[in-house]
């Protein structure tokens, strides 16, 4: 099932609406050192949203990894794609918050406190030459995917529509431009329009919550897929949109609640 209008299907319309809003509060807060600490620092509304999409992600991916499995046409490449990206997701789900490190305040052992940059217990901010692993190997690597995923390759597919048919056969999908374009353009906002030390948080932020919307639209609503989804009939689909939609913004409240919990302030 292809939905030939993207923007307008439930969840990719609130994926958007979501990071628009924490753009917006982010620039609000800009003149308020605290508040935008509260926003990007740790432990903060944009590291537990993070976590918390990721941690979704991981979950769609392994039931979708699971669903696959019952199935005649599935693949070795599908299913290793999906069960590889669902333990991928869970384990950033896990660094992004040092694995509860900080939550039941334990004290890292010596090797991360010699060898991470934060002293904390993650790989990704493991020392690597001046910077970290995340600084200097991570982030070019997302900018890389992130570019080729969302810009090059769908714009390919257009021209050449077996390249889509090539990557849905690896297990995995294309997102729709008309959710990618205002991912990209979010991100390059938020890197011109806040002066911050942790500004990167948001465009990390923004790929979450934007690969939460698109993994569920592609492999759950079908849109811009062109293979079997999970679920077959149209009417529960669209129910189910709508409820994975409002869970969403539930999310959000919830990383808001937590930060407060977690006790995060200025940095």
């Amino acid at each position: 099932m292809t939905n030939r209008n993207p923007i307008l299907h439930p969840v990719l319309a609130t994926g958007i609406l979501i990071n628009v809003f924490v753009l917006l509060l982010a620039v609000a807060w800009s003149g308020d050192s605290a508040k935008l600490w509260r926003l990007l620092g740790e432990d903060g509304i944009v590291e537990w949203m993070q976590f918390l999409c990721f941690t979704v992600i991981a979950l769609l991916l392994g039931f979708a990894f699971s669903e696959r499995l019952k199935r005649k046409e599935r693949s070795v490449l599908e299913l290793l794609a999906l069960g590889g990206l669902s333990l991928l997701c869970a384990l950033a789900a896990l660094e992004e918050i040092s694995w509860f490190q900080r939550i039941l305040d334990i004290q890292s052992p010596e090797f991360f406190l010699q060898n991470n940059r934060q002293a904390e217990t993650n790989l990704h901010n493991m020392a690597v030459g001046s910077g970290s692993l995340h600084k200097n190997v991570i982030l070019k690597l997302i900018v890389i995917v992130g570019l080729a995923h969302n810009l090059v390759l769908p714009l390919v597919a257009r021209v050449k529509p077996g390249l889509q048919r090539w990557v849905e056969s690896l297990g995995l999908y294309l997102p729709p431009l008309a959710a990618s374009i205002p991912y990209l353009v979010l991100v390059a906002l938020s890197h011109a329009l806040i002066d911050h030390p942790r500004k990167g948080e948001l465009g990390e932020m923004f790929g979450a919550v934007h690969y939460l919307a698109t993994v569920f639209a592609a492999y759950f609503a079908g849109v811009n897929y062109s293979r079997p989804t999970l679920f077959e009939h149209a009417g529960d689909i669209r129910r189910l949109g709508k409820l994975v939609a409002l869970w969403m913004l539930f999310l959000l409240l919830v990383s808001w609640l937590l930060s407060a919990g977690a006790g995060a302030t200025g940095g």
